[in-house]
């Protein structure tokens, strides 16, 4: 005979022989002979080395465990006195009866969406997030859900989550804000047969998701490809002297020409613009000497002009001169006196008068 102890929060299991006899709780107790006890600590894992199913036949072993069963598409959360503990998966599971406090919370992974009763915040935590898809839609994008290759609801935004299993699903993304593309390195001939590059941009936005996305194959490169066209179209409509007058409703002409199909695409156009047309290095040389004769002639007009304005002054002067003395005193004077500024020194000898050899000097008689 032998006593042993069981202290509380412990378990014992007595055997005989390899048998199993009975279950022991907190107490003293007397062993017989050939009796062995095992003692387990109820706070910790339930792990033994015996056959779970021949112990479940004794009913003070039942009454000791508890015993959780998880599916094959299930998935049951453990929680050990209200804190989450780990992610149960298909199964038995088995745990000691003991003062903790155990709840399970299952889960049928079978279906796609996640339950609400499950806190959203272990979603994204080890070892949970091993089980989830998660998907985020920021908040200047919308999203198109797709289950097994069908479109299914629009996503704004926001984070989503759906249990791994054998549902495929996809998240089709797009950015609402106001985007640009530039068009560049066009070359295109116009109506006469003149070879030009342009480099053009556009400003757009998408406004229906669903036409850019579920209806229409890689929009940007549709967008692409018809605001080309559409620029060719008009340019090609246009000799090279109208194309150059008329560079500043180019971008608006294309504009409302491509709104129609463009809104196929679920597409807005906001702006359009010309950033550059380069010419050929030959018409740019002979549109440069036509601006230069232009600019010859014009400044030849003006000369002349001026010229005109000039002679016309002159005669005006003169005739005032022919019947005024005075003012021709005064002018002859002027004269003397602009001519004077050009001598460095000037020389006089003899007695006679100085005003009268100035006058000598500078008019003629």
């Amino acid at each position: 005979m032998k006593k042993i102890r069981i202290n509380a929060n412990h378990v014992g299991l007595v055997f005989r022989k390899g048998s199993f006899q009975r279950v022991v709780t907190e107490g003293d107790y007397w062993l017989g002979f050939g009796e062995k006890v095992e003692v387990y600590d109820c706070s910790r894992p339930l792990q033994l080395n015996h056959d779970m199913d021949v112990l479940l036949q004794h009913p003070g072993f039942a009454e000791a465990i508890t015993i959780n069963e998880v599916g094959d598409n299930e998935l049951a959360l453990f929680y050990l006195n209200g804190n989450f503990r780990s992610v149960l998966g298909p199964g038995r599971h088995f745990y000691w009866n003991s003062l903790s406090n155990y709840t399970f919370l299952k889960a049928d992974t079978s279906a796609l969406d996640i339950p609400v009763t499950i806190d959203r915040n272990l979603l994204d935590k080890a070892p949970l997030n091993a089980h989830v898809r998660a998907y985020k839609v920021e908040a200047y994008e919308q999203a198109l859900l797709f289950i097994d290759g069908k479109y299914s609801k629009l996503l704004e935004a926001g984070q989503y989550y759906w249990w791994k299993n054998s549902t495929t699903v996809h998240i089709a993304k797009a950015d609402m804000r106001q985007q640009a593309m530039d068009i560049n390195g066009q070359e295109i001939l116009t109506r006469d047969k003149a070879q030009l590059r342009i480099n053009f941009t556009i400003q757009y936005k998408v406004v229906d998701i669903v036409k850019a996305l579920a209806d229409n194959r890689e929009y940007d490169k549709q967008l692409y490809t018809l605001m080309q066209l559409a620029l060719r179209e008009f340019i090609g409509g246009l000799n090279l002297d109208e194309l150059m007058d008329s560079k500043e409703r180019i971008a608006e002409a294309v504009r409302l020409q491509s709104m129609e199909r463009v809104a196929g695409l679920g597409i807005a156009l906001h702006y359009c613009g010309v950033k550059d047309i380069i010419l050929p290095g030959d018409v740019k040389d002979i549109l440069n000497q036509v601006l230069i004769a232009e600019k010859k002639a014009q400044a030849n007009i003006i000369t002349r002009r001026e010229e005109t304005a000039s002679t016309r002054s002159l005669l005006n002067t003169a005739k005032l001169m022919e019947d005024n003395q005075m003012l021709y005193k005064l002018k002859e004077m002027e004269y003397v006196e602009k001519i004077a500024e050009k001598i460095h020194t000037i020389s006089l000898s003899g007695g006679g008068q100085i005003v009268d050899q100035l006058k000598q000097i500078f008019i003629k008689q």
